[in-house]
């Protein structure tokens, strides 16, 4: 018996519900981690959802951001919401769940361009606070998951053109090297673990027949605790459905644990 375990970065949750429910019906995954729900806490579709089967816990936005976690047969219980270091900070990003002996946390990290700049000054701030957390959580030495949408291409090879992706800040020397300082506390990425000499998409833009053309990147990334890496079995991308009619410019991507 594995979880199956998803990350998906649904760009606007009423806009993409027909495309979520969908994919739940169909995959009947165990614990989706949901980003860029661009919809406000009253708004959240909870009663579409209860009725696929899921319960859920959100950190809605109006607009933008917004972040949620649903559990296949039942609710997950939050732990915590936004990341401690910045007060003023109110974007909706970051939420913690405990769901079947698992903690989950679904991320929804700053773009960041452009860069340089002061949006690209708070995406590195943010990793540095997702850091501190994340050190917390591994102390607790508890199965761990941190699923989401990091906009952050780790390597060369995560990207169908390093070229034209060089001026983004999801690229960025600074942006990396705050991915390699979260991975180097003992966090594993369980899709490079998978493929680890990448080629792996998760994102591909609507402009310029991105799709079309498979000009993608990896930017939606499962990180896991040794006590969660040690139940890897398996972890992919459901790319089929990103060309699906009105889909995300995301695919789901996952892991699963024994």
């Amino acid at each position: 018996m594995a979880l199956k375990i998803v990350t998906y970065n649904v760009n606007g949750i009423k806009a993409r519900l027909p495309r979520l429910l969908e994919y739940l019906a169909e995959q009947q995954p165990d614990i989706v981690c949901l980003q860029e729900l661009k919809s406000s806490d009253d708004t959240f579709p909870e009663a579409d959802i209860r009725d696929a089967g899921y319960g859920a816990v959100w950190h809605g936005q109006k607009g933008f951001n917004g972040v949620a976690v649903l559990a296949r047969g039942s609710d997950p219980v939050e732990r915590q919401r936004g990341l401690e270091g910045e007060p003023e900070d109110d974007h909706s990003r970051y939420l913690e769940c405990d769901v079947d002996g698992l903690v989950v946390a679904s991320i929804y990290l700053p773009n960041g361009n452009p860069q340089p700049g002061p949006k690209f000054d708070y995406k590195l701030r943010w990793i540095d606070r997702l850091r501190a957390r994340a050190a917390a959580l591994l102390a607790e030495e508890v199965p761990v998951v941190l699923a989401g949408d990091y906009n952050v291409i780790p390597n060369d090879d995560d990207t169908y053109s390093v070229a034209n992706m060089a001026p983004d800040a999801l690229m960025q020397p600074e942006s990396r090297a705050g991915y390699r300082r979260l991975l180097a506390q003992g966090w594993t990425d369980a899709l490079r673990t998978r493929y680890p000499t990448g080629g792996v998409w998760t994102f591909w833009d609507y402009q310029a027949g991105a799709w079309q053309r498979d000009a993608g990147f990896r930017i939606d990334h499962l990180l896991l605790s040794p006590q969660a890496a040690d139940r890897l079995v398996e972890a992919g991308v459901d790319k089929d459905y990103r060309g699906r009619e009105k889909a995300s410019d995301h695919a789901p991507t996952w892991v699963r644990l024994r």
